[in-house]
């Protein structure tokens, strides 16, 4: 059987997370983003595609 290539998304914060929801707050630590312009890349798994459209508009993503 072959291996299925993981696609990975290259994701920016660019809004800060102050005064934002908790839950908005979690999905922010979920993919691993800490301050406005820290790009981290993830898996494109449908656990974190549901984390970045919750929270789209404090992000920017790009093919990584």
């Amino acid at each position: 059987m072959a291996k299925k290539k993981v696609e990975t998304l290259r994701v920016t914060q660019i809004k800060s997370s102050a005064g934002r929801l908790k839950n908005h707050q979690a999905c922010l630590r979920g993919l691993g983003l800490r301050r406005i312009h820290h790009t981290v890349e993830v898996a494109a798994t449908p656990e974190n595609l549901g984390m970045m459209n919750k929270i789209s508009y404090m992000l920017k993503v790009e093919e990584a």
